[in-house]
C-alpha cells in the first residue's frame, strides 16, 4: 500500500497556486494511510482541531507489527530491532535490555538547546509524526500512535528547543524531545499553557506513558517533520502575505499618483508566467473605480513609465507566487511520504534508506527565504517614495504635518530598511552548509531545519514592511483628499485606522506600526480588500 495524494497537495493544484488552508480549517482530521492535506496541518497546528485515526489504517499498523515482532524473535541480528545503533549496528541486543535500548536512544536524542520553539511548530511536528506511523511503514503498535493522537487531542505541547537538529536523519532532537513525552519524560506545557514534567501533563489528561518497544525509539525520531511542518506553516503564511503585498502596492500606485496601465490582462499575457498574471490581475481588482487614478487618466498622463517600485510590482509578486507553487509542490510530495530508517517495505522487508535527508526541503526554505526578502525590498522601495517630497508628486515630506517641526514617518521607513537588511542576510541559505556528525557516519546533513527557522523570522518581517507601507500609503491617500481611492482600498485604509490615525501632529508611532501589523498576520487587511483576490 502507497500512500494516496490528496486534491490539496496535488501536482497541478500546487503548480498554479499555494494553499492558504488557515481559512478551511476543520474541527477534525483523520490519519490514516493516505496524505494529510495542507489544511489538515493548519487545523491541527493552529486551530487546535481534533485527530482520529482510521481503523483500516491502524489494521495496517498490527499487520506491520507482527513482522518486527517476527524479526525480534529471530535469533539473528535485525538493525533497529535486536541490534544496537551506529557503530554497533551489528550487535545483538538479548530481549530483556531491547526496552531500555530503545527508551535510551530516546533520552540521548533529546539534547536540544536554547529557546523554546512555538506551539504550533510542535504540533505540526508531532501531526506528522503521526501521519507517518499510521502509514504501517515504520513497524510501530498501535498503542504508540494512540497516545500520539491523545497528546495532541489534550494540547500537551512538549517542550522542543531551537536548536538540535541538522536536518539530517530527520529532525532527531526535536521528535526525540517529542517521543520523550509520550514515555512521561521530560517537559511539556500543557492546555493552559503551563511547564509541567512529561509525567504529570500524561497523568492530567488521563494517558498512560508508552513503554517503547523493539523499533519503537527509531520510528518516533526518524523524520522531516519539523522541516516540513514549517514549510507547511509557511506557506499558509506566505499565501496571506503576498496577497497583502498586492494589496500595499495597489494603494501606493494610487496615492503616488501612478498609472494601473500596465497591469492590462494583455500585457501579462505577453509573458505568461502564472504568478505574475495573478499578482496583476489582484492589483487591477483593487484599483476599480479609483477616483485617483481617474484624475490624472488620459493622453495628458505623464505616468507612463512609473518607477520599478511600482510598475513591476506584478513580476515580483508573481515570481514570489510560483516561488511558493513550487514549494507546495515539494510540501505535498513529502505529505505523501512515509519517512522513517529503517522502513518497513509493503512486501514485508525491513530495509535501512536515506530518506530522511532533509534536503527536498530545506532547498525550497531557503528559495521562499529569498523570495521573501526581495519583496519586502520592493515594498520598502515604495515605502520611501511616499516620504520624497522630490519623488511623492506634491505630497509634503516625510508626509509630516507641520514640516521642520514634524519628522512624519520618517523614521518608520527607517525600521522597514532596518528589517529589509535584516531578511537579505537571512536569504543567504542554510541549505548550502554542512558539518559532519556522528563519527563521520552523518557526514552530509541538510540544516533544513535552520533554513526553516529563519524563513518564520523572515516571514515575520515581511509582514512587518508591508504593514509599514500600508501606514505610510494610507496617508498619503488621506492628504490626497478631496479625491477618492479605489473602493477596496478605502476600505484597508479605514480599517488601519482602527489602530494607525491619519494625518497629524508626530505622536508616539511603535503601537501605531504594531497595530498595523497584527492587522497584517491576521488576515483582516487581507479581508478588508474584499472578495475575488488571488
Amino acid at each position: 500500500m502507497t500512500r494516496a495524494q490528496t486534491p490539496s497537495t496535488d501536482p497541478l493544484t500546487a503548480s498554479t497556486a499555494f494553499v492558504s488552508a488557515a481559512r478551511n480549517a476543520t474541527a477534525s482530521v483523520t490519519v490514516g494511510t493516505a496524505a494529510l492535506s495542507f489544511a489538515d496541518v493548519i487545523a491541527v497546528a493552529r486551530h487546535n482541531a481534533r485527530v482520529t485515526l482510521d481503523p483500516s489504517s491502524l489494521d495496517e499498523v498490527a499487520v506491520t507489527r507482527r513482522i518486527i515482532d517476527a524479526l525480534a524473535a529471530d535469533p539473528e541480528p535485525h538493525y533497529g530491532i535486536s541490534t544496537g545503533f551506529g557503530a554497533l549496528a551489528t550487535t545483538f541486543i538479548t530481549p530483556d535490555r531491547r526496552a531500555q535500548l530503545q527508551a535510551s536512544l530516546v533520552r540521548s536524542h533529546a539534547a536540544g538547546s536554547g529557546p523554546e520553539v512555538e506551539r504550533e511548530v510542535v504540533r505540526a511536528l508531532m501531526l506528522l509524526r503521526l501521519s507517518t506511523l499510521m502509514t504501517g511503514r515504520t513497524g510501530i503498535r498501535s498503542a504508540a500512535a494512540e497516545t500520539y493522537a491523545a497528546v495532541l487531542n489534550a494540547q500537551i505541547t512538549p517542550v522542543v528547543h531551537e536548536y538540535g537538529s541538522l536536518g539530517c536523519s530527520g529532525d532527531l532532537a526535536p521528535l526525540a524531545h517529542c517521543a520523550l513525552v509520550v514515555m512521561g519524560e521530560g517537559q511539556a506545557r500543557d492546555a493552559t499553557g503551563v511547564l509541567v514534567t512529561g509525567s504529570q501533563a500524561l497523568a492530567a489528561a488521563g494517558i498512560r506513558p508508552v513503554v517503547l518497544a523493539e523499533k519503537e525509539g527509531l520510528a518516533l525520531i526518524n523524520g522531516t517533520d519539523g522541516m516540513l511542518g514549517m514549510l507547511v506553516l509557511a506557506l499558509d503564511d506566505f499565501a496571506r502575505l503576498l496577497t497583502t503585498a498586492d494589496i500595499a502596492a495597489a494603494m501606493s500606485v494610487e496615492a503616488l499618483l501612478g498609472t494601473d496601465a500596465v497591469f492590462a490582462a494583455d500585457l501579462q499575457q505577453l509573458r505568461p508566467q502564472l504568478g505574475q498574471a495573478d499578482s496583476a490581475a489582484n492589483i487591477r481588482r483593487l484599483l476599480l473605480g479609483s477616483g485617483l487614478l481617474a484624475s490624472h487618466a488620459g493622453p495628458e498622463d505623464v505616468s507612463v513609465q512609473d518607477a520599478y517600485s511600482l510598475r513591476c510590482a506584478p513580476q515580483v509578486h508573481g515570481a514570489a507566487r510560483d516561488t511558493a507553487a513550487h514549494a507546495a509542490l515539494i510540501a505535498g510530495r513529502e505529505l505523501a511520504s512515509a519517512i522513517d530508517n529503517p522502513v518497513v517495505t509493503v512486501d514485508g522487508r525491513v530495509c535501512s534508506n536515506g530518506n530522511f535527508h532533509g534536503a527536498p526541503l530545506g532547498y525550497v526554505l531557503d528559495f521562499l527565504a529569498i523570495a521573501s526578502a526581495d519583496v519586502a525590498s520592493m515594498s520598502e522601495r515604495r515605502t520611501d517614495r511616499h516620504l520624497d517630497a522630490s519623488r511623492s508628486k506634491g505630497l509634503p515630506p516625510f508626509l509630516a504635518h507641520e514640516v521642520g517641526v514634524d519628522s512624519g514617518l520618517m523614521i518608520a521607513q527607517y525600521t522597514a530598511a532596518g528589517i529589509v537588511s535584516e531578511l537579505k542576510r537571512l536569504a543567504a541559505p542554510a541549505s548550502v552548509d554542512s558539518i559532519p556528525s556522528s563519527a563521520m557516519q552523518e557526514d552530509h546533513v541538510s540544516m533544513g531545519w535552520h533554513a526553516a527557522r529563519k524563513l518564520r523570522r523572515s516571514l515575520d518581517g515581511l509582514g512587518r514592511v508591508l504593514a509599514i507601507e500600508i501606514m505610510t500609503a494610507s496617508r498619503s491617500l488621506d492628504l490626497r483628499a478631496p479625491l477618492t481611492p479605489a473602493a477596496a482600498t478605502t476600505a484597508v485604509r479605514d480599517l488601519g485606522r482602527t489602530v494607525a490615525a491619519g494625518p497629524g501632529h508626530d505622536r508616539f508611532l511603535s503601537p501605531e506600526i504594531d497595530g498595523v501589523v497584527t492587522l497584517v498576520a491576521s488576515g483582516a487587511v487581507r479581508s478588508a480588500a474584499g472578495p475575488g483576490l488571488a
